[in-house]
């Protein structure tokens, strides 16, 4: 077994300990009212899209999200979130560097304690239960994300459930031997659409792009005919469903909670890269962290 196909089977438990400690660590995450940045590189970059919109959506607070190269230091916030499973990425230790110069309260979602990062930070959330060996993030994504709906109310046992049914329900059928993915999401899962295209594209080499599900519809959606595949994480808009199977392209509803449908997408993408006979544990190009030195790049 694959290091990322045993770690993606691992979310469920993860997930159950994060939003136990949850309201242990509320005095180190965003308080009510808190204008807020959470930033992130690659996969916890979306995964901080869809946490800003959950508490947008709580009543929490104003809550942006950003890549950590990106972040406007010219904006003012109460405080910033960074996560980083591995605490080495050079873009957020900087950031988190800039930010203490400015008096900025701080906080990190850590996987790995055991680096940089526990000292760039003013406060920290270690999640060393869901640190990885792959490269490719399945569940230090998922449950840092959890942790952050936990803390805003919006994590209930339900998610879990279906994320366990995720794990078993079988994948739609001839799908693994399909060349292009397209992923929708409505709300705080368009960040999911992203990182399941992203997932698409590290551990199969798959065509895969993501939308807002109502954007698809503008121009997106010439590109889709058979031999193709949209997936939606989250509720469809009305007749949306109808325009993608009249293109003669596979679709394939949301019918878990959208996190839960990410890892169905998990799933998919190993066993696309089986059948390509890839090895998900190799992805081409990639390391498990970007680490930048002069006149070098290390590419995530």
């Amino acid at each position: 077994m694959s290091h990322v196909a045993y770690e993606l089977g691992t979310q469920p438990a993860c997930w159950e300990r994060a939003a136990e400690l949850a309201p242990a660590r509320r005095a180190v995450l965003p308080q009510p009212g808190e204008r807020t940045a959470i930033v992130g590189c690659g996969t916890s970059y979306y995964m901080a899209q869809a946490a800003a919109v959950l508490r947008e959506q709580a009543g929490q607070g104003e809550t942006d999200a950003f890549p950590a190269s990106e972040f406007p230091r010219h904006r003012r916030y109460d405080r910033v979130v960074a996560l980083t499973r591995s605490g080495t990425t050079t873009e957020v230790l900087d950031l988190l560097a800039g930010l203490r110069d400015a008096g900025v309260p701080t906080t990190a979602v850590v996987g790995d304690p055991a680096t940089p990062v526990m000292t760039a930070a003013d406060e920290l959330v270690v999640l060393d239960f869901a640190d990885e060996q792959s490269v490719v993030q399945t569940r230090f994504a998922t449950t840092a994300l959890t942790l952050l709906r936990a803390h805003v109310g919006l994590h209930t046992p339900s998610v879990v459930a279906d994320a366990r049914t995720a794990l078993i329900e079988p994948l739609p059928a001839d799908i693994a031997g399909r060349g292009q993915f397209t992923f929708l999401g409505r709300g705080w899962s368009v960040g999911l659409a992203h990182e399941a295209a992203l997932k698409m594209r590290e551990a199969s080499l798959s065509w895969a792009e993501s939308y807002p599900a109502m954007e698809y519809r503008h121009g997106p959606i010439s590109v889709s005919g058979p031999g193709t595949v949209t997936w939606s994480l989250d509720e469809a808009p009305d007749g949306l469903a109808e325009q993608v199977r009249a293109t003669g392209c596979q679709w394939v509803p949301g019918g878990l909670d959208p996190l839960a449908e990410l890892v169905r997408v998990h799933r998919l993408a190993l066993a696309v890269a089986a059948h390509q006979q890839l090895d998900p544990d190799a992805p081409r190009n990639l390391t498990r962290s970007v680490i930048l030195t002069t006149g070098e790049e290390a590419v995530r």
